[in-house]
């Protein structure tokens, strides 16, 4: 099982984010840190302590929470979840609240062993755009201290496509990246979320995000570029060093079992899906409450046969077709046999080993791809 702990605090709310997110404020983090205890026990005790291969604290900010928080909620992991000896335990930082080297070295005594640092961009001024609390200085900073106080095992994560952004500025931002030899790198496109002051600035007018073709670029010579330098594309967003695989994110795009715990947390489980309260105190009330989990919805066969699709398609490996007829009964290539045909073509799929699974390119427009394959 994944076990997945959602810290929904932070210094303020980037422009572009629309996560389960709030302001730092000290008697929420002690409503949190109290409470987040007792959710491990209930599903700990539900679930019969199983065991864990992943544990992956996610936020908002984790690296805000302070040493009493971590003390607090942390050694109760063990307590309540059978943790595996060769756990992947990350923990995501901002590069701000990661320049403490005591507390770096806390969660490597605490087990964590694979830190996530949200760099987003190496430029000051698409730092500032983004609202983020840091500058690239700083970003490189954090780094270098993680190194210094022993993580052999960094993920570094940015943006592309910023307003004014081009190709040339993408490369050369990957290229210091990869001079710094983080074990990962998650480069995500940069997506304008409904409600968000980003979308209110590009319905004004007020901000324009590069020509598509100019993205499209961005998209693909960035993942050839990172593949030269020994980083793997194994998902749309995720590049490695060899060994070094988010095996946390894999099992979500393998289907695993998850189990979310804190404010907003989705789980599923079994065939199971449910989703926790996103405000603090409500999600407070149900943990010590014992309620946790109440409102569960079973996935439906159609449900699960296109979240396997969609997220296989997300992967370098991509499906596998005897999977998708072992869950339907049907024939993948069959069903969508001009469409494929097309697409081979096109150069946007490949079909190898029993699997099916998108080019570079195919990557590019995979959401227009998906909606038109029948599954």
């Amino acid at each position: 099982m994944l076990l997945y702990i959602h810290v929904p605090f932070c210094r303020g709310k980037c422009r572009y984010c629309s996560f389960v997110s709030r302001p730092m404020d000290m008697a929420e983090v002690e409503v949190f840190a109290a409470a987040l205890p007792l959710e491990m026990r209930h599903w700990g005790k539900k679930l019969g302590r199983p065991r864990v291969e992943t544990v992956y604290f996610g936020g908002g900010t984790p690296s805000l929470l302070p040493p009493w928080a971590l003390s607090r909620i942390i050694p109760e992991i063990g307590r309540h979840f059978d943790l595996d000896p060769a756990v992947e335990w990350t923990f995501e930082a901002n590069p701000d609240s990661a320049l403490d080297g005591q507390y770096l070295k806390s969660l490597l005594k605490y087990g964590v062993n694979r830190l996530s640092l949200g760099v987003q961009s190496l430029s000051d001024t698409d730092l500032r755009f983004l609202g983020r609390p840091h500058d690239a200085a700083g970003a490189v900073a954090a780094y270098g201290l993680a190194r210094q106080v022993g993580f052999k095992n960094i993920s570094l994560d940015f943006i592309w496509g910023l307003p004014g952004q081009r190709e040339a500025a993408w490369l050369e931002t990957l290229k210091v990246a990869v001079n710094l030899r983080p074990e990962h790198l998650s480069c995500y496109g940069l997506t304008v979320e409904p409600g968000t002051p980003l979308a209110e600035d590009v319905a004004a007018g007020g901000v324009a995000l590069p020509p598509e073709g100019e993205q499209g670029r961005m998209f693909v010579h960035g993942a050839e570029f990172l593949e030269e330098q020994g980083y793997l594309q194994y998902e749309i967003s995720n590049f490695a060093r060899m060994g070094f695989m988010s095996r946390h994110n894999s099992g979500y795009w393998e289907g695993r079992d998850y189990l979310g715990l804190g404010p907003g947390a989705v789980s599923t489980l079994g065939g199971l899906r449910f989703e926790n309260p996103g405000d603090v105190r409500q999600w407070a009330a149900l943990a010590r409450a014992g309620k946790c989990g109440q409102a569960a919805e079973a996935l439906t066969p159609a449900e699960r046969v296109r979240e396997m699709v969609m997220l296989s398609l997300r992967t370098a490996k991509g499906l596998r077709l005897a999977a998708y007829r072992k869950a339907t009964g049907r024939d993948f290539i069959k069903d969508n046999e001009a469409l494929v045909t097309a697409l081979r073509q096109k150069d946007l799929i490949r079909l190898s080993a029993g699997h099916l699974r998108l080019t570079k390119n195919g990557f590019l427009v995979s959401n227009v791809i998906l909606e038109r394959l029948a599954y």
